[in-house]
């Protein structure tokens, strides 16, 4: 082997050995680039699967609140509609009251809400038709005890569904049933209330 040779063998050698030490450098660089992004994906990973089960459980959470206030607002609508059928009722029992009981209530409402004041007392249609004959008497003995207390029986009906109402000049007192139950509704709800869901 020439000198020429052995300095080209040398220069080969050398490449090799400095080829295979940046190669080896390089695998060591690349192992550590990938050790270092394989732990910053698990670390993602950790990050992102903690945030979907906080968002799972925080929408779990909300679909849960959602759906007690849901099935209170059907309780609390179911309630007031079995009250509200109720109080109809009540007032539809009212109306379809034997003659004679039926007036006697319409009498005691008129002893309530009557003036000490002449007027006129309107009835519906319906109720026109089924006065007891000696109402007039009923309504002067029913008012005998309230000085200046007169009501004449109108002709003129009012469209009503049971009940009355009185006119003392421009002023009318709407004592229908319709109209009393609306008024006493609150309190009439709150009595039903007391008596089917306590």
């Amino acid at each position: 082997m020439t000198g020429l040779e052995k300095i080209l063998k040398q220069i080969e050698e050398d490449a090799v050995s400095a080829a295979n030490k940046v190669l080896a450098e390089a695998n060591k660089k690349a192992s550590e680039i990938l050790a270092e992004a394989q732990a910053e994906g698990e670390k993602k990973c950790a990050e992102i699967a903690e945030r979907s089960k906080l968002e799972v459980q925080s929408c779990l959470s909300r679909a849960e609140s959602a759906a007690k206030l849901h099935e209170k607002k059907l309780i609390l609508s179911t309630k007031q509609e079995i009250i509200g059928s109720i109080i109809e009722k009540a007032k539809d029992t009212l109306i379809k009251l034997p003659e004679k009981e039926y007036f006697n209530i319409i009498l005691k409402m008129v002893k309530k809400y009557a003036l000490a004041q002449t007027g006129q007392i309107h009835f519906s249609t319906a109720d026109n038709k089924r006065l007891p004959e000696d109402l007039v008497q009923s309504l002067e003995n029913c008012l005998k005890d309230m000085d200046g207390a007169v009501l004449t029986l109108s002709e003129d009906t009012r469209n009503i569904d049971g009940g009355f109402v009185l006119v003392y000049g421009d002023v009318e007192i709407n004592c229908s049933f319709n109209a009393l139950f609306a008024s006493a509704r609150e309190s009439l709800q709150d009595k039903v209330c007391e008596i089917l869901f306590a």
